[in-house]
């Protein structure tokens, strides 16, 4: 594939999404940056990525219209895609012993409807464009150690990256014949917003480097899988959790 691709990051308002939709725009492609709600964010965002010709994509993937509604927005916006992020994610904290059973169900299903379905929804259709104009394109999901290590407070959100990965796995092979790779990464702990009151010593101590990640850390990883080099990496989860929880 050329540079000048077309990209849709999901989630990218801030983070880890925002570091991916930078990373990319640098390189020369032309973003579609999603959000859900901060548009003030989003816009910031926007504003800051090198280049031009990047636009907002406003949408709730947590349902399949809006999933849809957002991936049409970007293709009209853009033009075929040849690059999706998958990077949308709810994570709302519900240990056990400690959430009531209606709280409990409503933090499964709302973790389930964005970070499962909502990527299962956007990829299809992401990638249905794909096929129908014949590009060679590249998938690739944010998933999270979490996945292999547990998250005893928030165990929809480790069970739902697990299945993120898998499904990733899945199309990996059945994408491979119309030249289409997906792969996923893995990260630990990052620096971002979202998860700024969680980081303490012990936390960055899970890592020999003694620290959690940097967001554009995660996203140079995201950027290699996307590449052209990386075809033969299609299928991979890629851990990038700086030596804090090996499999």
């Amino acid at each position: 594939m050329d540079r000048n691709r077309t990209v849709l990051v999901t989630g990218a308002a801030r983070g880890i999404g925002r570091a991916i939709a930078t990373a990319f725009a640098a390189d020369g492609d032309r973003v579609a940056l999603h959000y859900a709600s901060r548009r003030e964010e989003a816009e910031e965002a926007l504003g800051a990525l090198a280049g031009s010709g990047h636009v907002l994509v406003q949408g709730d993937i947590s349902t399949p219209d809006g999933a849809a509604a957002v991936v049409a927005a970007a293709v009209e916006a853009l033009g075929p895609l040849d690059v999706l992020v998958n990077n949308a994610a709810l994570n709302v904290e519900h240990p056990l012993d400690r959430t009531t059973f209606e709280d409990w169900q409503d933090a499964w299903r709302r973790t389930v409807d964005v970070n499962l379905l909502g990527t299962a929804h956007v990829t299809y259709c992401a990638a249905r464009n794909m096929i129908e104009h014949e590009i060679r394109g590249r998938i690739v999901n944010v998933g999270s150690r979490g996945a292999f290590k547990g998250e005893p407070d928030h165990p929809a959100y480790g069970a739902t990256k697990a299945a993120v990965h898998a499904l990733g796995q899945s199309l990996a092979v059945s994408l491979a014949l119309h030249g289409i790779t997906v792969a996923s990464v893995a990260p630990g702990f990052v620096a971002t917003e979202r998860v700024a009151d969680r980081i303490s010593a012990t936390i960055e101590e899970q890592s020999p480097f003694g620290r959690v990640a940097a967001p554009e850390e995660i996203a140079a990883a995201v950027k290699y899988l996307a590449s052209p080099e990386a075809v033969w990496s299609s299928g991979a989860v890629l851990d990038v959790n700086g030596a804090s929880y090996l499999r």
